[in-house]
C-alpha cells in the first residue's frame, strides 16, 4: 500500500507517511457563516470525507479539525444590514439580528445540509471567538520574533510584516513585488499594503460585542490568524493536512503558512486542495443568476443523488453543472441501487450464502483511491462490479453475486453514498424491507443455534454495513435503522 497526494507546497504528488505511525491529523476550512452554504462550501466538506473514510478505511486512526469562523468582517456587514428598512431579507432570515445570532443561525444550516448528504462529523469544530486567548499569545510571539509590528497609525491593529518573511509567497509561488495589497485594513497604518492583519481595532459604529481587549488595543482577530491559532491548538505545531477549497489558496493560506512558519511552527504537511464548481464552463456567480445552491439540488433530486454528483470528480478538478447533470448522476445510482435490491432479493432465502463472509474493496478499486483519491476512476470500478453482479445474477451464480453485492456496499460505504440521508420510503417499501431483515436474523439465530459464530458475525457486520443495527437482548434480536 502506497497512499500519494498531491501537495500544493511542493506542486508534485508525494508519497504519505503520515507524522505519527498509524494517525493522521487533518484540518481544513470550514464555513464563514454570514450566509447559506454555497455548492463550493458542500462539494469541498464531501471531498475531505472522502479523503477521511478512506484514510480510515486504510487502517488509520484519523483527527479532523474543521472550523467556524464566527467573526468577520462579512458576518458584521451582513448582521448591520439587517437592521437597515431597505434589507433585502432571504427566506428564513431573522429581521433586526446580532451578528452572534446570524452566525450562530447560518452554522447550524450548514451542519444541517452536511448531515443531509452523509458527511461526517469532524472529531472537533472549534469557532473562532473561542479561541482569542491563543490568537493573542500567536501575535505576541510574531512580535517578538520580529515578524509583526502594531499599526503606525495607532489605530489598535497588528499586522504581519511581509517583507520579513523570505519565504512569503512560497504556496502559490509568487514574487511579494507582484502582489496588490492586502485589502483587510486602511493601508496608511502598515509598512507595506501587503501586510495583512493579525488583529484589527475597534472602530466607531461597530458592536462592542463585536470585540475584545487585547495588549494592542480593543478589536478582534484577522481571518487568516484565526486558523492557524485553532489548528495549533488541536493539532499541534506541526501536523500532517491542511485543506480547502482552491480560491483559499491566496491570500488565505499563504498568509496562514507564512504567520504560522514565522512563529517558528512545522505546520502542514501536505496542502491539500479541491477544485471549484461552475455552471456550464462559467463561474458561479449571483450577478450573472448563474448559480445553483445545495438547497436547490435537494429540491431537484435525493440526498444520495446530490452526493453522488458533487463527489464524483476527482477533487482537485473543476466539477461543471449541467443542467442534466442530477438526471446522469441520478441513473446512475440508480443502476447501483437496481443491483443491490435484487441481489438481496435473490440471496435473502439463504443467509449463509449472502452473509458468508465480509468483504473488501477490489483491488482496482484501492489502488485508484490510493492515487490521490482517483474518485472516477473509483467509480468505474463501482460500476463494473455492479454490471458483473447483474450478469451473475443472470446466470443465476450467487456466490458471484454475493460477492458481487458485498464489494458494492463496501464500496458504496467508503464513498459515503450510502450515508447521505435516504428519501422517505412508503409503507410497503418498509414491510419489505422488514421482511428481509427478519429473513437474515433467523438466518443468523439458526447460526448461533449450531455455534456457527463466524457465519452469526458475518451476518451482523454485513447488515451493520447495510446501514442496520442488531441488537441481542434475553428476548432474541432486535433491529433498527442506524441514521447517518
Amino acid at each position: 500500500m502506497t497512499l500519494r497526494f498531491y501537495d500544493t507546497a511542493s506542486a508534485e504528488v508525494r508519497d504519505f507517511v503520515p507524522l505519527v505511525p498509524g494517525k493522521v491529523s487533518l484540518y481544513y476550512c470550514g464555513a464563514t457563516v454570514q450566509g447559506m452554504p454555497h455548492v463550493g462550501h458542500i462539494r469541498s466538506a464531501i471531498a475531505f470525507d472522502q479523503l477521511t473514510r478512506w484514510l480510515e478505511y486504510r487502517g488509520f486512526r484519523v483527527t479532523v479539525v474543521r472550523n467556524v469562523t464566527d467573526i468577520d468582517d462579512k458576518i458584521l456587514a451582513k448582521s448591520e444590514a439587517s437592521f437597515h428598512p431597505d434589507f433585502e431579507q432571504e427566506p428564513g432570515s431573522v429581521p433586526e439580528e446580532e451578528w452572534w445570532a446570524l452566525a450562530y443561525r447560518y452554522e447550524q444550516e450548514f451542519l444541517k445540509a452536511y448531515d443531509i448528504l452523509g458527511v461526517s462529523r469532524p472529531t472537533y469544530e472549534p469557532r473562532a471567538t473561542g479561541h482569542i486567548p491563543e490568537m493573542h499569545a500567536l501575535i505576541q510571539r510574531l512580535i517578538d520574533r520580529g515578524h509583526a509590528y502594531p499599526a503606525l497609525d495607532d489605530s489598535g491593529d497588528v499586522y504581519f510584516d511581509v517583507r520579513s518573511w523570505n519565504k512569503y509567497g512560497a504556496l502559490t509561488r509568487q514574487r511579494i513585488d507582484d502582489m496588490q495589497g492586502a485589502a483587510d485594513a486602511d493601508p496608511r497604518g502598515k509598512k507595506d499594503p501587503r501586510d495583512f492583519a493579525l488583529w484589527k481595532g475597534y472602530k466607531e459604529g461597530e458592536p462592542t460585542t463585536a470585540s475584545w481587549v487585547s495588549p494592542w488595543g480593543t478589536g478582534r482577530p484577522g481571518w487568516h490568524l484565526e486558523c492557524s491559532a485553532m489548528v495549533t491548538k488541536y493539532l499541534g505545531t506541526e501536523f500532517d493536512i491542511h485543506g480547502g477549497g482552491l480560491d483559499l489558496r491566496f491570500p488565505h493560506h499563504e498568509n496562514e503558512m507564512a504567520q504560522s512558519q514565522a512563529a517558528g511552527h512545522g505546520f502542514a504537511n501536505f496542502w491539500m486542495h479541491n477544485g471549484m464548481v461552475t455552471y456550464q464552463g462559467e463561474k458561479m456567480s449571483k450577478s450573472v443568476g448563474n448559480t445553483i445552491s445545495p438547497a436547490e439540488m435537494l429540491e431537484l433530486a435525493p440526498p444520495r443523488v446530490v452526493r453522488y454528483y458533487l463527489g464524483q470528480a476527482q477533487y482537485r478538478s473543476v466539477l461543471d453543472y449541467q443542467p442534466t447533470s442530477l438526471q446522469e448522476a441520478a441513473a446512475a445510482v440508480e443502476r447501483i441501487g437496481g443491483f443491490v435490491a435484487r441481489a438481496f432479493r435473490a440471496l435473502s432465502s439463504d443467509g449463509a450464502l449472502l452473509f458468508g463472509s465480509h468483504g473488501t474493496v477490489p483491488e482496482a478499486f484501492a489502488v485508484a483511491m490510493d492515487d490521490d483519491l482517483n474518485v472516477p476512476q473509483a467509480l468505474a470500478v463501482l460500476h463494473d462490479t455492479v454490471r458483473a453482479g447483474n450478469s451473475a445474477l443472470t446466470d443465476g451464480d450467487m456466490e458471484a453475486t454475493r460477492q458481487a453485492l458485498v464489494s458494492v456496499t463496501d464500496m458504496l460505504r467508503v464513498l459515503g453514498i450510502s450515508a447521505a440521508a435516504q428519501p422517505a420510503i412508503d409503507d410497503q417499501a418498509t414491510s419489505a424491507l422488514g421482511t428481509l431483515i427478519e429473513a437474515q436474523l433467523a438466518a443468523r439465530a439458526e447460526a448461533r443455534s449450531r455455534k456457527d459464530w463466524a457465519a452469526s458475525d458475518a451476518i451482523r457486520d454485513t447488515l451493520a454495513a447495510a446501514g442496520v443495527l442488531v441488537e441481542d437482548n434475553a428476548d432474541g434480536a432486535t433491529w433498527s435503522l442506524q441514521r447517518s
